[in-house]
């Protein structure tokens, strides 16, 4: 297995975690590259899980990248180790934000996006708590920098978020209200949100609370879509929506 790494160390000087990354996989357009879009999984999970679901999708003109979440103890699990982005104990906007894994794993998806081309557009989307960290990365985006205060040096032009929450909603208002430059750009970035009535581990009140957190915050391009009876996955539904979505927000071509 391919491994890289994250260090966001704020350059003070102060002993961080490196954090070691799983594999990534790769799925590259079959027509003419338009956009590139880094999708993050669920807790547990694995970049190669969502990876053949992306590749079926009719976007054509989307290069999709999965990466693979760093082994680490969750508390969630009794300290329990497993693949997730940052460290979790429940999936609230009242839990304690673990802003470094946050920062370590938003740090990731940049460092993948910054080489792509300079006329490819952008996004960041997830499922779960890769939808979580898809947030962050918007926050990040939005404010100018991560939450440890080193720079954020991508331009994003879309996020998704299925089944996830807003993981650091403390911290947002004040990170878009204190600059002019974080509240035009809060108000101007696509966001996706979709929700199941039934989901039984990301509760459904937890969705509705973020999106409407975004939405005081500044976030005025958002979208939260509700399905009925949807649990804590995926239904052909949901995944044409935001195709559909992708396709209008990115201004993509047909196949």
């Amino acid at each position: 297995m391919s491994y890289g790494s994250s260090d966001i160390g704020s350059g003070s000087g102060t002993a961080t975690r490196t954090f070691e990354f799983g594999r990534t996989h790769v799925v590259r357009p079959k027509g003419m590259h338009q956009a590139t879009i880094i999708w993050l999984h669920g807790l547990g999970d694995k970049g190669s899980s969502w990876s053949q679901l992306l590749e079926a999708l009719p976007l054509p003109n989307i290069k999709w990248i999965c990466p693979t979440a760093p082994t680490r103890p969750v508390k969630l699990f009794g300290g329990f180790p497993c693949t997730a982005w940052f460290d979790v104990g429940d999936f609230s906007e009242d839990a304690p934000d673990d802003l470094e894994g946050l920062d370590a794993s938003a740090a990731h998806v940049a460092n993948l996006l910054s080489t792509e081309p300079a006329d490819i557009k952008l996004g960041v989307g997830g499922f779960s708590m890769g939808a979580a960290t898809a947030l962050h990365s918007a926050m990040c985006f939005v404010s100018g920098s991560y939450a440890n205060g080193n720079l954020y040096q991508v331009n994003l032009s879309a996020i998704v978020g299925l089944s996830g929450w807003l993981s650091c909603s403390r911290i947002l208002r004040s990170r878009v209200e204190g600059s002019h430059e974080a509240a035009r750009r809060a108000a101007s970035l696509p966001v996706f949100l979709c929700h199941g009535l039934g989901d039984d581990v990301v509760a459904y009140e937890h969705g509705k609370r973020s999106a409407q957190t975004l939405s005081s915050a500044g976030f005025q391009n958002l979208t939260f879509r509700t399905y009925n009876g949807l649990g804590h996955y995926t239904i052909p539904e949901e995944t044409d929506e935001v195709c559909s979505w992708l396709t209008a927000t990115l201004g993509l071509e047909g196949s």
